[in-house]
């Protein structure tokens, strides 16, 4: 779980600078091509077979919401609003998953998840508040943040199930390729992007394809196999106060003041959620076999 905040941080930070050259849907289809292509060359080595043919839905589900939609509505709202704006709206996400997890999975809601839960989130709202630049959101910016922690929550349900039976590598590969035939409309655009972009460009997508994508979407899986989904999604408020660090680092965006307290504000609120150890019934589903999966 540390790779993937440490790389969903880092994509951030990237998508910051690619925003001018690269359009959201472009983007978007850059990186999943990337991210398919280098998955795919892995599991062709493996030669793991294929999903039985019900898991195909929920992977289907997987593909469109988390590796489309999400990333899309994302780096769209992104030309719309500010980032903290964005960081307050999206983080409703966690809360999302906590409760449809509650439901949907059986994970119920204890009481350390929901107290850590409301930690992270006031801490993602206070560097949201300290590193918002407009005093007025665009309504579609707000509607496409909510879009995506939607979209995010939702997959992030029906992909807890599949870990039990199919590795986080060949998951993460067939709906990021899934991913890739949703967004493939956006092909001309992404010829047209490259080619007025500089040279950077092509490596920074091929960076988020690499990294942000192939490698922390399959850490995130592999860890989300052993875990409950509502703890897990609590994990990710680590990502805006490590977003803000690595900015500071690489952008020389200096961060105010406020905005560091929100970042520990998330760091409590996370600890918060893990105290007690496993919960709910996540503990007592069956960890996929080491042989099939990726090891982090």
């Amino acid at each position: 779980m540390t790779i993937t905040v440490l790389l969903w941080a880092s994509a951030f930070v990237a998508i910051r600078d690619l925003g001018p050259q690269v359009s959201p849907g472009a983007l978007t289809l850059g990186r999943l091509l990337v991210g398919s292509a280098a998955l795919g060359a892995v599991l062709a080595v493996r030669r793991t077979p294929w999903p039985a043919r019900a898991d195909w839905p929920r992977l289907i589900g997987i593909g469109v919401l988390w590796f489309a939609v999400y990333n899309i509505a994302l780096n769209a709202a992104e030309t719309r609003v500010d980032a903290g704006t964005a960081a307050m709206l999206v983080n409703v996400a966690p809360l999302m998953l906590a409760v449809l997890a509650g439901f949907g999975l059986g994970e119920g809601f204890p009481r350390p998840l929901l107290i850590g839960s409301s930690i992270g989130f006031a801490g993602v709202a206070v560097i949201g508040i300290a590193t918002s630049t407009s005093a007025r959101a665009d309504p579609l910016g707000v509607v496409l943040c909510v879009t995506a922690a939607a979209a995010y929550a939702v997959a992030v349900v029906l992909q807890k199930p599949l870990l039990t039976r199919i590795s986080a590598l060949q998951v993460t590969w067939i709906a990021c390729t899934i991913g890739v035939v949703v967004c493939l409309p956006f092909t001309p655009r992404l010829v047209a992007d490259l080619t007025a972009a500089d040279a950077g460009a092509t490596l920074e997508i091929a960076y988020l394809g690499l990294f942000p994508t192939a490698i922390a979407f399959t850490t995130w899986a592999y860890a989300l196999a052993r875990t409950s989904a509502g703890r897990m999604g609590a994990t990710t408020y680590l990502v805006p106060p490590v977003a803000v660090l690595l900015g500071w680092l690489l952008l020389d965006e200096v961060p105010p003041p406020l905005a560091l307290v929100g970042g520990l504000l998330c760091l409590v609120g996370v600890a918060v959620t893990r105290r007690g150890g496993r919960t709910g019934r996540a503990s007592e589903l069956p960890v996929p076999d080491p042989a099939t999966t990726l090891t982090p």
